[in-house]
């Protein structure tokens, strides 16, 4: 009866799946210590035991008569979804112009649209902010929207999936008739989904949990996103940080439910999106 050597693959990949479980784990310890707090009485906050001695389950109800919760989770969802639309489509066309046609300059105008990443979001607020003061903006979902509409990393990371596409494909539907732009429609956007999916999953995120700038433009409680609705729970006379951990929990909820449903999206269009440079 043979057995397996511990240089064996079997051996290697029970190993790996080991420390990704341990890695896993780790990275829920943050999550569990939420959840749990948010299950605490405020007096049991800052003690040292992660375990409530009594789990507090009317934390949750009491978070909806300190703020409007539904009022600003609307909000975060609407300006989440409308920033996720505007950038996905803006960049799937730049990038099937970055990847499928020709023109002059191209590569040097992408590496130059490319080179705003470099640029850290907190340099080119106040010139947004100016901007949204000239168009008369502030306060308002279009003003929020409007600045974030655009993404250098969205162009990039579609550009990435297109070329992998054969460009053969193309040149059989302009043999057949179809223009550039019913091109991108019929044949290049279908093969990019799992691209834009993982596109539409990181933008959506990110903007869903977006603070800074929606701290600036907004000045109206109607107005405020779930993050800046959160700070109501940090005022003058004290922090309720139970009630802050348990909002904090029903408002992540939902984010990790489309990443379970989503994961496999997420990865294959990651990992195409990386195949050609």
């Amino acid at each position: 009866m043979s057995h397996a050597s511990p240089s064996s693959p079997k051996v290697s990949g029970m190993r790996y799946h080991v420390l990704l479980t341990v890695l896993g784990l780790i990275m829920t310890l943050p999550f569990v210590w939420m959840v749990l707090t948010g299950l605490k009485p405020l007096a049991e906050v800052a003690n040292e035991s992660w375990l409530p001695s009594e789990f507090q389950w009317g934390n949750f109800a009491e978070v909806f008569s300190v703020i409007p919760f539904f009022q600003f989770y609307w909000n975060s969802l609407f300006v989440a979804s409308w920033v996720t639309f505007l950038q996905v489509v803006t960049s799937a066309m730049a990038a099937y112009a970055f990847s499928r046609l020709q023109w002059p300059g191209r590569d040097k105008v992408f590496l130059l649209y490319l080179s705003t990443l470099m640029l850290p979001g907190l340099v080119v607020i106040i010139t947004n902010y100016q901007i949204m003061i000239h168009l008369g903006l502030v306060d308002t979902f279009i003003g929020l929207i409007l600045p974030s509409a655009f993404s250098a990393f969205g162009t990039f990371l579609l550009r990435q999936f297109m070329l992998t596409i054969p460009t053969s494909l193309d040149e059989a539907a302009e043999i057949d008739g179809a223009s550039k732009w019913r091109i991108f429609l019929d044949v290049i956007l279908p093969l990019s989904r799992p691209g834009i999916i993982a596109l539409t999953i990181f933008t959506f995120v990110g903007n869903y949990q977006s603070f800074f700038w929606p701290l600036v433009m907004m000045r109206h409680q109607d107005h405020y996103t779930l993050p800046v609705g959160l700070l109501f729970f940090d005022s003058e006379v004290g922090q309720s940080t139970h009630l802050l951990m348990a909002a904090v929990t029903m408002s992540v909820l939902p984010m990790i439910i489309l990443f379970v449903f989503l994961q496999k999206f997420l990865i294959s269009g990651i990992q195409l999106g990386g195949v050609k440079g």
